[in-house]
């Protein structure tokens, strides 16, 4: 079956609109057949469609972000990097003997600025997503990560990166290759590069696997994005022995851009088309780019020193608050 075959993949909250885009296709086709004019009927349905649009998608709960951030129409890191970019020559290998395809990688040119951009890439249908793991790093990922961020550090290059995994890879084979290992290496080394580091969670950031190639200058995260300390489904099978639960724990967790906004972890949340950046992919696309172009001019006035001091602020100042006495 070829792309424009498919089914669209509708989640439970778009049924009622779907519902009523399907009435309209009908009325117009009825009106069209029997040559009657129903201009004002369809004119009043469109514009409860645009009406319905926005009020399902202006109040979604965390349960239900996270479910546009897992769509599997959602914009990719590689669907991105095309797209922002007018060169992109993508890099293999950690030089340790792996190419992790669930972290990809490689040099490009923004708007004329030679940059390094890397990411997470999940697949597109069951085949491609074992293929990469479901986004789901490996060491050798963080490594090959790290490898490109290195070069991007030699060669004074701004460094893009793009989050959107679950979590990195828990196999007994990650752990005997270094997991744990790798991604600590990777926080230590993100604080001591000398160029700007803008990284941007683009749907599920999820855990260390997500702050393997999360330590930046800045923070930038699409609306419907989540980002956590453990996916909800974790979450609710620790604490209430019961991953059904994982809405209730989503709720609890804080896991929204306009969360991490409040808490001022986050430092711009990126507005997607209405019905999620799966909906129109370009628009997002637009979106980011000017984000990104933006925060890298902000910080190309700074010099490396001003870049690591306020790095390690930024991080040393995530958690810390005061407890009012009653």
């Amino acid at each position: 079956m070829s792309t424009s075959e498919r089914k669209p993949l509708l989640l439970d909250f778009e049924k009622p609109l779907v519902e009523l885009e399907n009435r309209i296709k009908q009325i117009r086709q009825l009106a069209k057949e029997n040559g009657v004019d129903v201009s004002d009927q369809i004119y009043q349905l469109e514009g409860r469609s645009v009406q319905l649009r926005q009020e399902i998608f202006g109040s979604l709960s965390p349960g239900q972000r996270l479910q546009l951030a897992r769509h599997p129409r959602r914009p990719s890191t590689l669907d991105y990097i095309q797209s922002i970019s007018e060169e992109w020559i993508e890099l293999h290998g950690d030089r340790s003997g792996g190419d992790d395809p669930a972290l990809v990688g490689g040099i490009g040119r923004v708007n004329g600025r030679s940059v390094v951009m890397l990411g997470h890439q999940k697949g597109r249908d069951t085949k491609d997503n074992v293929a990469r793991n479901f986004g789901m790093a490996s060491p050798g990922g963080y490594r090959k990560a790290m490898r490109l961020m290195n070069h991007a550090n030699r060669f004074k290059m701004p460094i893009f990166t793009f989050i959107d995994t679950p979590g990195a890879w828990a196999g007994v084979k990650a752990e005997e290759l270094g997991q744990g290992e790798a991604i600590a290496y990777n926080l230590r080394e993100m604080f001591r590069l000398d160029v700007p580091i803008i990284c941007t969670v683009i749907g599920e950031g999820g855990s260390g696997g997500a702050l393997g190639i999360g330590v930046g200058d800045r923070l930038l995260m699409f609306e419907h994005a989540v980002y956590t300390v453990a996916t909800p489904e974790a979450c609710a099978a620790i604490l209430w022995k019961d991953a059904k639960k994982a809405p209730q724990a989503a709720e609890a967790l804080k896991i929204t851009a306009g969360d991490l906004k409040h808490f001022g972890i986050l430092d711009d949340m990126l507005a997607e088309p209405l019905g999620g950046a799966h909906s129109d992919p370009i628009a997002a696309s637009e979106i980011l780019k000017t984000s990104l172009l933006q925060h890298l001019s902000e910080l190309e006035s700074l010099s490396p020193q001003e870049l690591r001091d306020r790095r390690y602020q930024k991080f040393r100042q995530i958690g810390v608050f005061l407890e009012a006495s009653a």
